[in-house]
C-alpha cells in the first residue's frame, strides 16, 4: 500500500504534533502526514486521573516565557483551559541537614538569605577572574571552579529537577549551552549577566520583566497533545498504530517503510526521542553519529493523596541534593500549585524515585516505593496520617542525559540538517528536554520547511528555576 504526502512527520508527541501545528497555521493547504508508533498522542506526556486525583506520569508544566508554547495554546483552542501557578507568588524548598529550607527565585535574594555562610557567598565574586576551564566541564567541575564547592548542592537540585541527572557526568555545554557562551563570550558569568542586563535595559528601559508561572491545563498536560491531535483528520493526517522501520532517499524526497505502507514524502520530520531517532536513523546512508545512543534516567512518580490534615507547606515543592541520601528526588506539592486536582478536603503530593543515580530503586515493587516514600517524606513534613491514595506510574520514556559526547551528537544533527534541507531531526532531548525546547525546535523545522529557513544553534541563556 503506498500513500505520499508534502510532509511526513513521524511522531505525535508533542513535537511532531507542535511541527504539524505550525504548519498548518501558516499554510492551511498543506499535505501533512503525522505516524505514531503508539495508540493515542503525547509521546512522553501522560496525564493520570482516578478517583479525583489529578497526577502527571510525564512533565508536569512548562513555562509561559515561550512565543512558541503561547502560539500552540492559542492553535489548539485551550486558552481558556490554562491554569498557571506564577514563580513570584509560589515558594520553593531545598533540603539541607534533614530540613527543607526556603529557597528564593532571584541571584540577589538567595545570596541575602541565610543558606550558606558569608564566606561562600563572597566566594562566588572570584568568578569575575577564574578563567574557563578547557575542554568540556561537568556541571559540577564547572559550578565548583566558578563559584566554589558550598554552591554545590544548589546545582545539584536545579538539574535533580530538571534531568533527574547526576551533576558530575552532566556537561555543562551541553545542558546550558547559552551560559557556557556567556561564559567564553565574557571570561565570567558575572561579567557576562551584567553585559546582558544593560543591554536589556538599552533596549526595553527601565521595565521589569518578572518571573514566570508554571503552566499547565484543568485535565492535566495531556490535554495539549489531545487538542492538537484533534484538529488532524484521522487516517488522512494522523494515523496510528504506525511504525517506521525504514527511511530512505529517493527521486521523490524520502520513502518511509512501515509494516503495511510505503509512505511518499518530500520532506520528512523524525519527531522522536534522541535514541529512537538514531535507531532508525542506523541503517540508513548517513555518516554514523559520534555515539549510538544517550544515558537515560528513569524515574518513578509516587502519587500520595492525604486529607488535609498533612501540613504540606504552600509552595511548589522541595527538591533533594544526592549528599542528603533521601530515598526520594523530590516531591511536588500539586494540589498547591493547581488546586482541584484531588478529592475536597484532601491534598496531593508526587515525589520522584530513581534518576540516573539510582535506577535500582525502580526494581521495587509499588507497595515498597509507596512505604519508603511515606517513610522520607513524614521525616521532612508534618504528616499525621497514612496516605488515604497511593499509586506509582512508571513513564515508559527515560530523560535524555545531556552527557559525554552529546555536544559532537548536536553537531552530527547539524552536518545532516546542511546536507539534507528535506529531513528535519526533533525531539525529546535534541537540544533540550524541556517542552518550550521541544515547541521552538518544532517551529524552527517548520521555518525549515516553509521558508527553507537554516537554523544555527540556539545559545539563549535560560533562567535558573529551582
Amino acid at each position: 500500500m503506498q500513500a505520499s504526502a508534502e510532509v511526513l512527520i513521524i511522531g505525535a508527541g508533542l513535537s511532531g504534533l507542535a511541527a504539524a501545528t505550525f504548519l498548518k497555521h501558516k499554510d492551511p493547504d498543506i499535505s501533512l502526514l503525522v505516524i505514531e508508533q503508539g495508540d493515542h498522542p503525547g509521546g512522553a506526556v501522560a496525564s493520570y486521573l482516578e478517583e479525583g486525583y489529578l497526577a502527571e506520569a510525564g512533565a508536569h508544566g512548562f513555562l509561559d516565557n515561550s512565543l512558541e508554547s503561547k502560539v500552540l495554546i492559542h492553535e489548539a483552542g485551550l486558552t481558556q483551559e490554562v491554569e498557571k501557578a506564577p514563580l513570584s507568588e509560589f515558594v520553593r524548598y531545598i533540603c539541607l541537614d534533614g530540613q527543607l529550607q526556603c529557597i528564593p527565585q532571584t541571584p540577589g535574594k538567595i545570596l541575602k538569605a541565610p543558606l550558606l555562610p558569608l564566606t561562600a557567598k563572597l566566594r562566588v565574586l572570584a568568578d569575575l577572574w577564574k578563567k574557563p576551564l578547557p575542554d568540556q566541564p561537568s556541571v559540577a567541575q564547572w559550578v565548583e571552579h566558578r563559584f566554589g564547592k558550598k554552591m554545590l548542592p544548589f546545582a545539584d537540585a536545579v538539574f535533580t529537577g530538571t534531568y533527574a541527572g547526576d551533576i558530575e557526568r552532566l556537561k555543562l555545554e551541553a545542558v546550558m549551552p547559552g551560559l557556557h557562551n556567556l561564559e567564553q563570550t565574557h571570561g565570567s558569568v558575572l561579567k557576562g549577566a551584567l553585559h546582558k542586563m544593560r543591554a536589556a535595559r538599552k533596549k526595553n528601559g527601565k521595565k521589569k520583566k518578572g518571573l514566570p508561572a508554571m503552566t499547565s491545563f484543568h485535565a492535566g498536560m495531556s490535554r495539549l497533545p489531545q487538542a492538537m491531535a484533534a484538529k488532524l483528520i484521522p487516517n488522512q493526517e494522523i494515523m496510528y498504530r504506525t511504525v517506521a522501520r525504514s527511511i530512505a532517499r529517493n527521486e521523490k524526497g524520502w520513502l518511509v517503510r512501515t509494516g503495511q505502507l510505503e509512505l511518499q514524502a518530500r520532506h520528512v520530520i523524525i519527531a522522536l526521542p534522541v535514541n529512537r531517532c538514531l535507531e532508525l536513523l542506523a541503517d540508513s546512508e548517513f555518516p554514523t553519529p559520534p555515539i549510538n545512543a544517550l544515558q537515560e534516567a528513569r524515574i518513578a512518580n509516587v502519587v500520595l493523596g492525604f486529607t488535609d490534615k498533612a501540613k504540606i507547606p504552600f509552595g511548589f515543592g522541595y527538591l533533594a541534593p544526592e549528599k542528603e541520601q533521601r530515598f526520594a528526588l523530590g516531591a511536588l506539592f500539586s494540589s498547591h500549585m493547581f488546586p482541584a486536582r484531588t478529592p475536597e478536603g484532601h491534598v496531593l503530593v508526587e515525589a520522584l524515585v530513581g534518576g540516573r543515580r539510582h535506577p535500582e530503586r525502580l526494581d521495587l515493587p509499588d507497595e515498597e516505593l509507596v512505604s519508603k516514600v511515606y517513610d522520607d517524606l513524614k521525616q521532612l513534613i508534618e504528616l499525621p496520617d497514612p496516605p488515604v491514595f497511593s499509586r506509582v506510574l512508571r513513564p515508559k520514556y527515560g530523560i535524555p542525559q545531556l552527557e559525554e559526547g552529546y555536544p559532537a551528537l548536536l553537531d552530527w544533527r547539524q552536518k545532516i540538517h546542511a546536507e539534507n534541507n528535506n529531513l528535519h531531526l526533533c525531539g525529546f532531548g535534541w537540544q533540550g528536554i524541556g517542552i518550550n525546547d521541544m515547541h521552538k525546535q518544532a517551529w524552527e523545522m517548520a521555518k525549515r520547511i516553509l521558508t527553507g529557513y537554516q537554523e544555527e544553534r540556539a545559545e539563549e541563556v535560560k533562567g535558573v528555576y529551582f
